[in-house]
């Protein structure tokens, strides 16, 4: 009929907004259509049965995330950012809003936290991470985990071979992150 049918690979299937576009079209679309397109995604996909429904938004509180948190059962929030003060800026501004639409929250992943260097094993804070620690410390939030910023992460990606299948350190923050997930209980 008129439904969507998600990509699969590896046991996980994928809906996404960019996939309604060719590759170098920009998505211009304003509030109703937005949210309209956020529910077909989530309404009119034939995900099948599903352990999880995982939703990658974009930073900020704008339609999606509203269309979002006002059609679908939440059952936990993950706030991921750059430790840089003004990306956890928008870190601030997206928990704020799934506390107050009394979404619970997991924790907060550090992306790109740290340069690991692949020749000598050593780990450079490039963007530091004092503004993350005050960001957890002035949330109360828990380090889900650390993903670091290393081109083999981005080259396993790029070939659709997600590093995260490895048996290796670098896939470690990811079954960290999986392993949070899954024995998550929610505080009500």
């Amino acid at each position: 009929g008129n439904r969507i049918v998600p990509l699969e690979n590896y046991g996980v299937k994928v809906a996404s907004m960019g996939f309604l576009a060719d590759e170098t079209t920009p998505v211009i679309w304003r509030g109703p259509v937005v949210s309209g397109v956020v529910n077909q995604l989530i309404y009119e996909t034939v995900w099948g049965e599903l352990d999880y429904l995982v939703v990658d938004l974009p930073p900020g509180t704008g339609d999606v995330q509203m269309t979002l948190m006002e059609n679908l059962p939440i059952y936990t929030g993950i706030v991921v950012s750059t430790p840089q003060m003004v990306a956890l800026l928008d870190a601030h501004k997206g928990l704020s809003m799934f506390e107050k639409l009394e979404v619970p929250v997991l924790g907060v992943v550090e992306n790109m936290a740290f340069f690991s260097c692949p020749s000598c094993g050593h780990n450079e804070e490039i963007f530091g991470n004092e503004a993350m620690e005050e960001f957890k410390k002035s949330r109360r939030l828990e380090l889900l985990s650390r993903i670091p910023l290393q081109s083999a992460i981005r080259k396993a990606a790029d070939a659709g071979a997600p590093v995260a299948l490895e048996d290796s350190k670098l896939s470690e923050p990811y079954h960290k992150l999986a392993d949070a997930v899954i024995n998550y209980s929610p505080k009500y």
